[in-house]
């Protein structure tokens, strides 16, 4: 059978006025707990992790700026040392220069002397031996134009002008083939 359930005039829905009054307060006082005790830990620890990545920001910000000046002074040591190097260089090929130069200098003031010293040298050894031939020749001739005449030229004076008449047709000969010979030749 059927039975009607009569008809509540309470909403089912609806809970008692009570519960409502102390979820009210439950929430209030809750409220005012988490409001006490919890945010202000939140606010410090907000607070410390705001003051540590500043910090952290000021260190690396501080820490660019000493890297950046580490960076120009490393520049700048470095084209003064590149300038440096470059005058070091130019000094050195120019005292390379002068030292070269002086050293061509000295080359050709022991060759002008040794060629000096070795033309004078030539030159004593030439009249030495001129002398000697000349003597040497002198006697040959005298003793041969001695053979070829037939008589005595062992007077000085005679000797000494044959002598020397004989060296000066020697000399006039070879100086007429210097002449005539070609250049390489004499």
């Amino acid at each position: 059978m059927i039975t009607f359930l009569p008809l509540a005039t309470e909403n089912p829905l609806l809970p008692e006025p009570i519960e409502m009054i102390l979820a009210i307060v439950f929430v209030l006082l809750l409220t005012l707990v988490i409001w006490k005790m919890v945010v202000p830990r939140f606010e410090a620890t907000y607070a410390e992790r705001t003051a540590a990545i500043q910090g952290g920001i000021e260190k690396a910000e501080k820490a660019q700026e000493a890297a950046e000046a580490a960076l120009q002074q490393y520049q700048a040591q470095l084209a003064e040392a590149r300038t440096e190097a470059a005058r070091i260089r130019e000094d050195a090929k120019t005292q390379g220069s002068q030292i070269l130069a002086e050293m061509r200098e000295q080359a050709q003031a022991e060759s002008a002397r040794i060629r000096t010293s070795a033309q004078t040298q030539l030159e004593a050894e030439r009249t030495q031996v001129m002398t000697q031939l000349r003597s040497e020749i002198g006697g040959l001739a005298t003793t041969l134009a001695s053979r070829i005449v037939g008589e005595s030229l062992e007077d000085d004076a005679r000797a000494r002008r044959t002598v020397d008449r004989f060296l000066a047709d020697l000399e006039n000969e070879q100086a007429g083939q210097a002449e005539t010979a070609p250049a390489g030749q004499v």
